[in-house]
């Protein structure tokens, strides 16, 4: 077995088979048990007294849960993380953390839609103002900070809308000022994008993504460094916030094949999206990794690779009867939420009406495309006969034009 301290030496695809279990504790068994329970037997009266130790009722944790905790600290570089039901916990979770009542926080624009319910609402609820700021205003964020600014949440690439943030210029601000950033780095996972080494305070991940890999859990993780993660594990224990312990187990399993999945679906995702741009019935493929997306050369900069997900826009004139018949008749693709499973889906955005103050360029529909393990020919026959379907909508209404 590698020793934990020799594990830096190794690449990250190795240390993905490594972490988070140890044969040595387990019996021999390559993976770690499953540990369920509410309630932990104590031997001292003393322990029972002082609920100290890692393990003290079923709200502390579990073995099984501490493995996928110290696995991504390992992978993160963080000094410490800490479990949620759900991407949006964890997003709940770092906010609760960070921000109080009186407090001006900074969200992006193209944040993921239930993250501005949550500062719309709740967050509001408890006093807490939110502004929401241009994805690409980099150094410029300076402009918008209050003597009660707490917080920059950050989001990249946006949410369906895919722009790259200027981490390093919102971060070098943040620190100037003693902000806290957070970063919503599910998209990039740790393998593409290194956070904390951005100098990000508190990263989260919805493990419901890649991590998960198949669809058949949610799951939130929340990193933080030295600093903040004191602050992070009192608020994560006052709220008890612990998912279920078989689905961190099936976390673990898919640690072990996230650098496989993610390649390609970068591969693949590549592919479609280049294809997609020869279309004449696209107007703009939004991907990272192409020239003309928003923040592409921060993506150059800062970034390993990018994942399977990317959005189209469609040029405008389209009608919504054309593109309920090219979505609902698919046979590959599928209409669904989240992403990062082994099928493909297709989602209609819709910034112009989730944006608040920054107007979206585009008139025409915008479809985020997630893609699966399918093979690409098989993909692209089916967009294909679906691109048919809109436009014959088109040809049968005229007037609608």
């Amino acid at each position: 077995m590698v020793d934990l301290t020799e594990l830096s030496t190794f690449d990250i695809t190795t240390q993905l088979t490594v972490i988070g279990r140890n044969p040595d504790e387990q019996n021999g068994f390559v993976n770690p048990p499953l540990y369920k329970g509410s309630t932990i037997i104590h031997k001292k009266l003393s322990d029972v007294e002082s609920m100290k130790g890692r393990f003290f009722y079923g709200t502390a944790g579990s073995p099984t849960i501490a493995n996928l905790e110290d696995a991504w600290t390992h992978l993160t570089g963080a000094a410490g993380t800490v479990l949620s039901p759900s991407g949006l916990g964890s997003i709940t979770l770092a906010l609760m953390t960070l921000a109080k009542a009186g407090d001006h926080i900074l969200i992006t624009d193209s944040v993921y839609v239930p993250t501005r319910v949550l500062c719309d609402g709740l967050l509001a609820k408890f006093g807490i103002q939110t502004e929401y700021y241009d994805p690409s205003v980099g150094e410029d964020i300076e402009k918008l900070l209050k003597p009660n600014t707490s917080v920059i949440f950050l989001e990249s690439p946006g949410s369906g809308t895919m722009e790259i943030q200027d981490i390093p210029a919102l971060v070098s601000i943040a620190k100037k000022h003693g902000i806290r950033t957070i970063l919503d780095n599910t998209w990039a996972t740790p393998l593409f994008f290194d956070a904390h080494g951005h100098g990000i305070d508190i990263s989260l991940e919805a493990g419901t993504k890649y991590l998960g890999g198949h669809s058949d859990f949610l799951l939130g993780l929340t990193s933080a460094n030295q600093e903040c993660w004191p602050l992070l594990r009192s608020t994560y224990d006052a709220m008890a916030m612990l998912p279920g312990a078989d689905d961190c187990q099936l976390a673990l399993r898919g640690m072990r094949t996230l650098h496989l999945r993610l390649k390609e679906a970068e591969r693949k995702a590549l592919d479609l999206a280049a294809w997609l741009g020869n279309r004449d019935e696209v107007e703009k493929v939004l991907h990272p990794a192409f020239k003309d997306c928003p923040g592409h050369k921060y993506w150059l900069r800062d970034y390993k690779g990018s994942s399977g997900l990317f959005s189209i826009v469609l040029k405008d004139g389209f009608t919504r009867a054309g593109l309920e018949n090219m979505v609902e008749k698919m046979k590959i693709f599928h209409l669904g939420f989240s992403w990062g499973g082994y099928e493909s889906l297709i989602t209609p955005v819709k910034p112009a009406k989730q944006r608040k103050p920054h107007n979206w360029p585009h008139r025409g529909f915008a479809l985020r495309i997630q893609v699966g393990l399918e093979e690409l020919s098989d993909l692209k026959k089916d967009l294909e006969l679906g691109f048919k379907r809109l436009a014959a909508e088109i040809s049968m209404n005229p007037l609608q034009l």
